[in-house]
C-alpha cells in the first residue's frame, strides 16, 4: 500500500507546529501569509480549470449528477448519522471535523489516476472532478454554515464575506484571466504544483500553531484517534460499496462504474484544508485532522482496488461502449486532491 509522500510532509509540518508554534508577531505574519496563500490557491484552481471542457462533459450528465449526489448528499448524510457517536466514541470537536470532511468536494488528480489504472472512463473522471470542484466552491461553505452552524467556526455574515473574498473572488479571477494566463499555467504546472503544496503546508502550520497555543490538543487522546480511524474506515467502505453496486443498479457500464466509484468516494485535501482555515479559524487544526487521515486512507484503499480492477478480464465488445459519448470531453487541467 502506498504512502503519499505529501502526507509525510503534512505530518512533519504538524510536528514543527507542535514544537515551534507561531506566537505574537510571528503568528500575525503567518496568519496574513496564510490568508494570501489561500487566495493564491483558489486563483490557480480557477486558472487551471477549463470550463469549456467541463461543460462538454454535460452530455454524460447522469454519471456526473450521480457523482455530485454521492459527494454532497450521501456523504453528508453519513456525517450526520455519525452524530450518534458523540460523546461515547467521538468528542464533539472531532465529530465537527468528521462532518466537515463529508462536505468537501471530490478529488481530481487521484480520481483520474485510479480510474486510468483500473481501465475506467478517464474523460468522465476529469469532468466529474471538475464539476465537483466548481460546485464545492459554493456548496461546501453553504453546507458547513447550515449543518455546523455557530458550533463550527462561528458562521456569520462576516464569515460568509471572508469566504467570498478569499475563495470565490480569486477563483473567478483565475477563470476570467485563464484566456491570457492558461498557457503559462500549463507550461509551468510542475512549478505551480509546488506553489500549491507549499501554500497548503503554510495553511496547516498556521492552523496547528493556533491549536497548540490554545491548548486544544489536550482534547484528543490516542483512543479517540483510533475510534476516529475506525469510523472513517466504515464511511469509506460504505461509499465504495454504494458507488460500485449503486452504479450497477443505475445501469452504468463497467467503465462508468469505475469512474463513479473513485470520483464519488473521495474527498479533496487540497480544497478542504484552505476552506477549513477560512471557516473554522482558530479551531481549524482539529477540523482538518479527520480530513488528513481520510485522505491517506482513501489513497491506500483505492490503490489496491484500482490494481485489482486492472486485472479484470477485458469484456468482448460487440457494439459501441456505453461510455463512448463522454470520451470526447478530454480535459488537460487537473489539480492535486
Amino acid at each position: 500500500m502506498p504512502i503519499d509522500p505529501y502526507i509525510l510532509l503534512l505530518l512533519a509540518t504538524v510536528g514543527v507546529a507542535a514544537l515551534f508554534p507561531a506566537r505574537g508577531t510571528v503568528a500575525d505574519v503567518t496568519s496574513g501569509a496564510s490568508t494570501a496563500a489561500i487566495a493564491l490557491l483558489f486563483f490557480l484552481y480557477g486558472a487551471r480549470l477549463s470550463t469549456r471542457e467541463a461543460l462538454d462533459g454535460l452530455r454524460h450528465w447522469r454519471l456526473h449528477v450521480t457523482v455530485l449526489a454521492c459527494t454532497f448528499l450521501v456523504f453528508p448524510l453519513l456525517g450526520l448519522a455519525a452524530r450518534g457517536l458523540v460523546p461515547v466514541i467521538l468528542t464533539h470537536p472531532l465529530y465537527q471535523g468528521l462532518l466537515f470532511l463529508t462536505l468537501v468536494p471530490s478529488t481530481v488528480q487521484s480520481s483520474i489516476a485510479f480510474t486510468s489504472m483500473a481501465r475506467g472512463n478517464v474523460p468522465a473522471a476529469i469532468c466529474a472532478g471538475s464539476f465537483s470542484s466548481l460546485v464545492g466552491i459554493i456548496a461546501t461553505p453553504l453546507l458547513a454554515a447550515s449543518l455546523l452552524g455557530g458550533n463550527g467556526g462561528g458562521f456569520s455574515a462576516d464569515s460568509l464575506l471572508k469566504i467570498v473574498l478569499q475563495l470565490l473572488v480569486p477563483f473567478l479571477a483565475g477563470q476570467l484571466l485563464r484566456r491570457w494566463i492558461g498557457g503559462f499555467v500549463t507550461r509551468h504546472k510542475k512549478v505551480l504544483a509546488l506553489v500549491d503544496r507549499g501554500s497548503i503546508l503554510l495553511v496547516v502550520y498556521t492552523a496547528f500553531s493556533q491549536g497548540m497555543v490554545q491548548g486544544i490538543w489536550h482534547q484528543v487522546s490516542p483512543l479517540r484517534l483510533g475510534a476516529l480511524l475506525v469510523v472513517e474506515a466504515v464511511i469509506l467502505a460504505v461509499m465504495l460499496l454504494l458507488t460500485w453496486y449503486g452504479g450497477k443498479a443505475l445501469g452504468f457500464g463497467r467503465e462508468d462504474r469505475i469512474t463513479l466509484q473513485f470520483a464519488g468516494s473521495k474527498k479533496s485535501l487540497a480544497a478542504g484544508l484552505p476552506m477549513a482555515s477560512v471557516l473554522f479559524g482558530p479551531q481549524a487544526s482539529l477540523a482538518v485532522l479527520p480530513l488528513m487521515l481520510f485522505h491517506q486512507m482513501q489513497l491506500m484503499v483505492c490503490a489496491v482496488i484500482a490494481k485489482r480492477r486492472s486485472n479484470d478480464p477485458r469484456p468482448e465488445v460487440t457494439g459501441p461502449e456505453p461510455a463512448a459519448a463522454s470520451r470526447t470531453a478530454v480535459g488537460t487541467g487537473t489539480r492535486s486532491g
